[in-house]
């Protein structure tokens, strides 16, 4: 069964969302939010996300396995195209407009997908958190697995990160065309792979250590026990005895 909120996550509601999906394909796109697991809790990172109104769905504490659920997975989230990094604690709270977003024709690549769930990793994307430890992915893309979101990438492997000053911040191996064409696919996706957002995040992590073969499937499901593909097997009922009164 899917859930709207993710089992054993701590709900930690946001006050505000990205509202309606479209439709489309259902996707999952995982960011980092530039700081690193430990530094700060998954309560923290959630009140500030919340204040400066730009939620995702999930935030994850991958050394710890702590996982938060923000808004959900029904509604659309706030994150792509925003900042990629925590406001330091103790600046004053602000919205945040996605000015990373280019183009009208991505402006509302949130509310994209029958769900699309975005998840933020507490992590650095010159620092992959997939070479750490990886606490609570199961639990987490089992979710997915529930709510139909395919275990690929349809991108391929997110970009490595590279330093400001260097030749180019994101390299990116497609055209915008491409990249629009993949992302109509659905499926899992880099912050750096949504189409039109100018996003790091989240570098150059492994995929498969997130959805390979190693991640038990839960929810998977086998057409040959489906009600549609099969015959089930009915016993006749015995004839009715003669009335002998």
């Amino acid at each position: 069964m899917a859930h709207a909120w993710m089992p054993g996550a701590r709900r930690i509601r946001a006050g505000t969302d990205g509202g309606p999906l479209r439709g489309g394909a259902p996707r999952a796109v995982w960011l980092t939010l530039g700081t690193a697991p430990g530094s700060v809790s998954i309560q923290s990172a959630a009140a500030r996300l919340a204040a400066e109104e730009r939620p995702c769905h999930l935030i994850w504490d991958p050394t710890t396995g702590e996982i938060a659920q923000l808004i959900s997975i029904l509604r659309a989230g706030r994150a792509l195209g925003a900042a990629e990094h925590l406001a330091p604690a103790g600046a004053p709270a602000g919205h945040v407009a996605p000015s990373n977003i280019r183009g009208a024709a991505a402006t509302d690549v949130n509310t994209e997908g029958r769900v699309c769930v975005q998840i933020g990793v507490l992590g650095h994307p010159g620092d992959p958190f997939t070479s750490g430890p990886l606490t609570g992915v199961t639990a987490i893309v089992n979710w997915l697995d529930s709510w139909s979101v395919p275990r690929r990438w349809p991108a391929g492997q997110p970009a490595e990160h590279r330093e400001a000053g260097r030749a180019a911040d994101v390299a990116s191996p497609v055209g915008a065309d491409q990249s629009r064409a993949l992302w109509a696919l659905g499926g899992h996706f880099g912050a750096s792979q949504v189409p039109g957002c100018a996003s790091h995040g989240p570098g150059g992590i492994d995929t498969d250590m997130l959805t390979g073969t190693h991640i038990r499937h839960v929810h998977q499901r086998d057409p040959r026990h489906s009600l549609s593909s099969a015959v089930l097997a009915i016993p006749a009922l015995p004839p009715a005895r003669p009335d002998t009164k």
